[in-house]
């Protein structure tokens, strides 16, 4: 019992820590009250152990240096209450353009124009020739309207919901004939028939799983009849015995019925890519040409920037959509479209274009450079491993992501590590090597496959970096 009064008068008063300069960077960047208020916590949780302890011994509390251990526990943990969940990672998987790693990154004009809009006031929804409200979309309409030839454009928060706001504005309470092949389901397991239900459609199906056509969609064609809606098929495809109605058969259509064409081209491309040696996706500009009369396309994904849903079209059909309700309830804020300018602007540089938006410049990365990196990299990760792995390169397939073009792959080259383990226990290695490089401080995600740890090295820019924190890899 003395021993452990002595250990219980050992515990430092809050004052004295709160004074100490051990923990005076915590209080002036996290305040006072958190220090404090952490301080408490450590202190009530010493003098628990103290108490249960059988012989009251917690060696650590008699130790020199106990007072400065003891505001580093402190300064740890506030420094973690602080801290983000959501942070950098390598992402070494093979696809480019991951939904579950964040999609496209966007290049160094936007992050300037989305820091920009944040620290100060902006004329968002503000005319400065008349000093009256202005529409928060001209800062976006024109530059888009250009890029796709379109007549209108608007802006909401992702892709479901600029469909989302079509279906409701054009069809509600009515039929939207669509194609049974094209009733998709993207990530999440969200689906067009469940988009159209919440938009308060009905879904008339045409045609079947493989084969549509054009005279499938005119025989469903009646007075209740919303709108003929395409959906681009870019997450899945179906190959052999198969058709579909082409879009400019499909508008044409429309316009002798008096309905309304939608497309929704969801991952959206801005540009050919086959002039970067890419496959070839449906351009914007070339399903307007086609005769849509509205298209709705994504932001983060196939034009590599922030997370938005485009719709673009007939004025007409554009203003009737600005003007449904919903539109301000999915509406983006002034950052996302700083951001989104400043990207649409790049492709106005057509001939800098897979320089200058990194999302584009990792799909057409030179193999040549990837068999750089992976020369760079292949030596010190061997010799961290020795003894828990073989690490080799191997050629591999990149794939775009995000539901475009998935079964075109690019040529790559990936880091293939194989755990050393005894029979019976190499999934636990393997296993356990992932989660190590997982760890990391800036975590380094990979794909499992065959017993094996597969590094991508498509995307690993910064090899510097990568190789820094190889030391701390848990043994």
């Amino acid at each position: 019992m003395n021993s452990s009064v002595n250990l219980l008068k050992n515990l430092p008063a809050i004052d004295k820590l709160l004074q100490s300069k051990n923990l005076s960077a915590q209080i002036d960047k996290f305040g006072q009250k958190s220090v404090k208020d952490e301080g408490r916590r450590q202190i009530a949780d010493l003098r628990e152990a103290i108490l249960a302890s059988d012989d009251g011994s917690i060696a650590w509390l008699s130790a020199p240096d106990f007072f400065d251990e003891f505001c580093g526990k402190i300064s740890a943990a506030v420094q973690a209450q602080y801290s983000s969940s959501l942070i950098p990672v390598f992402n070494l998987t093979g696809t480019v353009i991951h939904t579950n790693l964040g999609r496209a990154s966007l290049p160094a004009e936007a992050v300037e124009a989305m820091v920009t809009a944040a620290t100060n006031a902006t004329n968002l929804e503000y005319d400065l020739h008349t000093g009256k409200r202005g529409d928060r979309d001209s800062h976006l309409e024109q530059a888009i309207c250009e890029m796709t030839g379109a007549q209108a454009a608007t802006v909401v928060n992702n892709n479901a919901a600029a469909v989302l706001l079509v279906l409701n504005t054009l069809a509600l309470h009515k039929e939207v004939i669509i194609s049974r092949g094209e009733l998709v389901e993207i990530g999440g397991a969200f689906r067009i028939p469940d988009v159209m239900a919440s938009a308060s459609c009905k879904l008339r199906e045409v045609g079947t799983t493989n084969r549509t056509h054009l005279k499938d969609y005119a025989q469903a064609i009646n007075d209740d009849t919303g709108l003929l809606m395409k959906v681009h098929t870019s997450n899945y495809e179906i190959r052999g015995f198969t058709n579909s109605v082409a879009e400019s058969d499909l508008s044409e259509l429309a316009r002798e019925r008096d309905i309304p064409f939608v497309s929704d081209l969801g991952s959206g491309s801005l540009v050919d890519l086959r002039q970067f040696n890419l496959p070839h996706e449906p351009t914007v500009k070339d399903t307007i040409d086609m005769g849509a009369d509205l298209i709705t396309f994504s932001g983060d994904k196939l034009l590599g920037g922030p997370q938005a849903g485009i719709i673009v079209g007939r004025r007409d059909l554009i203003e009737r959509v600005k003007s449904n309700p919903l539109k301000r309830a999915l509406r983006v804020d002034k950052i996302t479209m700083a951001a989104l300018l400043a990207v649409i602007n790049i492709y106005k540089d057509p001939q800098r274009l897979d320089s200058r938006l990194p999302m584009l410049a990792d799909l057409a990365r030179p193999l040549a450079e990837i068999e750089e990196v992976a020369t760079a990299v292949l030596g010190p990760v061997a010799e961290r491993l020795k003894g828990r792995a073989t690490v080799s390169v191997q050629d591999c397939k990149s794939q775009i992501g995000s539901g475009a073009l998935p079964l075109d792959l690019m040529s790559s080259r990936a880091l293939c590590l194989t755990p050393i383990a005894e029979k019976g226990k190499t999934d636990e290695a393997l296993q356990r090597l992932s989660l190590g490089f997982r760890s990391l401080p800036k975590p380094v995600v990979g794909r499992v496959s065959d017993g094996q740890l597969f590094f991508d090295l498509r995307c690993l820019r910064n090899i510097d970096e990568f190789l820094q924190q190889l030391p701390q890899l848990a043994d």
